[in-house]
């Protein structure tokens, strides 16, 4: 991986200088459809995709470990679309199968609509709220009392959902069902990108795992959503594209900003 000296951790001197951009990596498994493909095709780049994290869901045995069985809870609380493929591959795996009136609290539209993969959604009650936990304040209010609510989550939680229930006083059972880990990027170690792109900070900590010795150089570092900029920081690298913004709401668009000023020549 490319490098460049920094300097103290937190706050980090930089000069933007705009360097042509010729490659790019992103930190994600690549999707059927894209805008960076638009992006790739206008600017004459290459775009490579490779996850710097992947998932591994705890196995049968060590999920019994818990004394939890997902058909004794009335209430699913659901933050992902992981948390609910290994939900219920843990019940098919237990033999267990859910009740027709459990209920399931989603976090976004998004995440509801991924149940349909595993139950008949008109049969199911389903909540789902826009970003946040918190969008369901009313539903939670109303059957907290009488409701028995399970979340299923990884090995790195979820403090905004957790600190929401407990404020709320809403009895849950917060139990392991799946990792987020670092993936294997060693066959990297002498491949140099001109951006990398990354959207959470496990994937900022997955490039400290794999090149412990990283330093940015000519890099450009895109960075999505805060606490990813917050790993950026906190590893002493610079940010050089950053979204969401009122400019820029997608990555996408930030680099496409990005790209006007260093492989054009315009805005300078």
């Amino acid at each position: 991986m490319a490098t460049r000296s920094t300097a103290s951790k937190t706050k980090v001197k930089y000069t933007e200088e705009y360097r042509p951009i010729k490659t790019i990596l992103v930190s994600q498994p690549k999707p059927e459809r894209s805008p960076y493909y638009d992006i790739e095709k206008k600017y004459g780049l290459t775009i490579d995709w490779r996850s710097f994290i992947h998932v591994e869901g705890v196995t049968e045995k060590e999920f019994r470990k818990n004394r939890v069985r997902p058909d004794e809870y009335t209430s699913i609380i659901f933050c992902s679309k992981n948390a609910i493929e290994n939900f219920f591959r843990i019940c098919e795996e237990m033999r267990i199968k859910m009740s027709p009136e459990t209920k399931y609290f989603c976090v976004t539209e998004a995440i509801a609509n991924y149940l349909q993969k595993f139950i008949v959604y008109r049969k199911r009650k389903v909540f789902a709220g826009k970003k946040k936990l918190d969008d369901l304040h009313a539903y939670f209010n109303k059957f907290k009392a009488t409701e028995k609510f399970l979340l299923p989550n990884s090995n790195l939680g979820n403090k905004d959902v957790v600190g929401y229930l407990d404020k709320n006083k809403i009895e849950f059972t917060d139990v392991l069902m799946y990792r987020t880990l670092s993936s294997d990027l060693s066959d990297l170690e002498n491949v140099f990108y001109d951006v990398l792109v990354f959207f959470s900070p496990q994937g900022i900590e997955s490039l400290y795992e794999n090149f412990p010795d990283f330093k940015q150089n000519y890099t450009r570092i895109a960075v999505f959503g805060q606490s990813t900029l917050q790993a950026v920081h906190d590893h002493g690298i610079y940010p050089n594209i950053v979204a969401p913004t009122p400019e820029a709401p997608s990555m996408s668009m930030a680099l496409e900003q990005y790209l006007v000023k260093s492989n054009t020549n315009k805005g300078q």
